[in-house]
């Protein structure tokens, strides 16, 4: 029999600390990916191709290290063949293309609120799956950072849905849970860096063959765009969504939810949505508000009540090995 504890609190103060850093440093490439591709996708670019040119070029980065971490043991690759495939679909390129499918329709915060409801259905997942209860602390750590979250995305100054934008949105939020469950199950044996490699080939693979066969558009440009006043050409913030928002951000995630978790790691993450609006004001030039800033900090402590909570959590469930 193995216990289920990759979201049990047996973690080490310092393993959690740097758990906690290693899924800041995610959360913070993760959040350029937005203000990188808004210019571009107004420039003519098609959210495909932006996905694809993302993911592509991260796979092509982080593909050696991968196999290497395997060290040979490729049938521990074929047993989770499966799992990977969920993966690279769902939670690589189904979340990232719906997300920017989303923003098409809908501004960018609202569209963010609605994909981060990730961590609430991550917990429900855990519970109803693998009989992990929420405790006080982690329901309120929730709601705390779900309040913080209206604030900093400033959904109380009142904004229109669209349909098909909340559709796209909802999409993502089930790729985001996706890549919270699957990142933080260690039982699987698979290295992280295999996971984030076998992934991000999977999802770049999977939008290649939807681009070639017609059913997903793919336009790009070649004019240059800007950025907070300055014109860069049009390969760096493609060079920066493949290295940085992609290859950078998924090791890391992945990394930190082995050592945090699904549901903790899932919180953490909702820093994304403030760092986010950190570098719209650096590169776009859109300046959060006095209750802006004061969500992020309610965001930050609901991390604090979740992380609290993990002490709380109890119904770990027994699996066969």
């Amino acid at each position: 029999m193995t216990t289920m504890t990759h979201d049990a609190p047996v973690a080490t103060p310092p393993r959690a600390a740097t758990g906690i850093i290693v899924a800041l440093l995610s959360a913070v490439s993760f959040a350029l990916s937005g203000a990188l591709a808004s210019p571009m996708l107004d420039a003519g670019w098609s959210a495909g191709a932006v996905v694809l040119v993302r993911i592509g070029s991260a796979a092509i980065i982080v593909l050696p290290f991968g196999l290497a971490a395997l060290r040979g043991r490729w049938d521990l690759l074929r047993r989770n063949l499966p799992l990977v495939l969920v993966y690279g679909l769902l939670a690589v390129a189904g979340a990232q293309f719906c997300y920017f499918s989303a923003v098409q329709h809908l501004e960018v915060g609202p569209a963010l609120l609605i994909e981060y409801t990730a961590p609430a259905a991550v917990v429900l997942w855990m519970w109803a799956r693998h009989g992990q209860r929420p405790g006080r602390l982690t329901i309120a750590g929730a709601a705390v950072a779900g309040l913080g979250l209206l604030f900093v995305l400033d959904v109380f100054a009142g904004f229109g849905l669209h349909a098909g934008g909340v559709a796209w949105a909802l999409a993502a939020m089930v790729g985001a849970a996706t890549y919270f469950v699957i990142s933080a199950d260690d039982s699987t044996g698979l290295p992280p860096l295999t996971l984030a490699a076998g992934g991000l080939v999977v999802g770049g693979v999977a939008l290649a063959v939807l681009g070639l066969v017609g059913v997903l558009p793919m336009r790009a440009e070649r004019a240059a765009v800007t950025y907070a006043d300055v014109e860069a050409a049009w390969w760096v913030p493609l060079l920066l969504l493949g290295l940085v928002t992609a290859a950078l951000s998924y090791v890391a995630g992945i990394a930190a939810a082995r050592m945090l978790g699904s549901r903790l790691a899932s919180f953490v993450a909702l820093s994304e949505v403030v760092a986010g609006v950190l570098w719209a004001w650096l590169l776009l030039g859109e300046l959060p508000g006095l209750l802006q800033l004061v969500g992020g900090l309610l965001v930050l402590a609901g991390v604090v009540g979740v992380k609290l909570g993990e002490k709380t959590a109890v119904g770990v469930q027994q699996i066969p090995a």
